[in-house]
């Protein structure tokens, strides 16, 4: 994982890197976006059907193909992070974030010390159950990836403090729950959300910190890569598989 997490931050360093989210529990899935070239995979555990026992079989395929396994974790169940990470996870991605509290609880969870206090075990899957010098294990596990994601208005609210703070590696900017929180959900294009996501691009941009989001189309993704967005996740892989199964069927009953 070290090397996968080493050559993910090389790619983000040079230009715009991509992935889908994933709600699948077939690993086939998670190798074809590797081998489509597909730089990491946001293994959805809010609001997917995973449990850790196939979440492990995602990451092991994420790991054959040579792409980033990230996980999103339910809101507020900060066990899962740890649990995630033992399990070869090579990022973390913390739904709702409000506050630098919240980051700091984040933080505690996915780090061992000094960064944090994160429950230590070497019998786990991520130290390959204890072939790993364990001395190696600590200290490389500290180099997963944490992303944050701001999704509502107290998280707006507080984006100065939680930019100056840091604490992380990717600022998430979730637009469909922004969206709600502004009072106009699903309008992720309306003036509200995109000068929302504008203000805290450009301050982020001020800052070095690296930003991401979710688009649904080539064009939304082209908008936002040239604000500066460098984490960008396209769409969902059941969607995806939907449309291009939709296209399909629609073409042949043509026929």
């Amino acid at each position: 994982m070290k090397d996968i997490i080493l050559n993910f931050n090389d790619k983000i360093s040079k230009r715009p890197v991509f992935g889908f989210f994933s709600k699948t529990t077939d690993p086939a899935f998670i190798e074809c976006m590797g081998h489509a070239g597909l730089d990491f995979v946001i293994l959805d555990m809010e609001h997917g059907p995973n449990n850790l026992l196939n979440l492990s079989n995602l990451i092991r395929a994420s790991q054959l193909v040579n792409i980033l396994p990230v996980v999103r974790i339910k809101e507020g169940d900060n066990n899962l992070i740890s649990n995630v990470l033992d399990l070869g996870a090579g990022g973390v991605q913390i739904p709702h974030i409000k506050t630098k509290k919240d980051i700091t609880t984040a933080r505690q969870y996915s780090k061992f010390f000094p960064e944090g206090s994160r429950g230590m075990c070497r019998f786990v899957r991520a130290a390959d159950y204890s072939a790993t010098d364990q001395y190696e294990y600590f200290k490389n596990s500290n180099k997963t990836i944490n992303i944050i994601q701001i999704e509502g208005k107290e998280g707006l609210e507080n984006i100065d403090e939680i930019i100056d703070y840091g604490g992380f590696d990717i600022l998430f900017i979730g637009p469909y729950d922004l969206s709600q929180s502004l009072g106009i959900p699903g309008k992720v294009d309306d003036p509200p959300v995109e000068n929302a996501m504008k203000k805290i691009t450009a301050k982020c941009a001020e800052k070095n910190i690296t930003v991401g989001t979710f688009c649904d189309n080539t064009e939304s993704a082209k908008k936002w890569i040239n604000a500066g967005v460098r984490y960008i996740s396209y769409s969902v892989d059941v969607g995806i598989f939907y449309a291009a199964s939709k296209k399909i069927a629609d073409e042949l009953k043509k026929l």
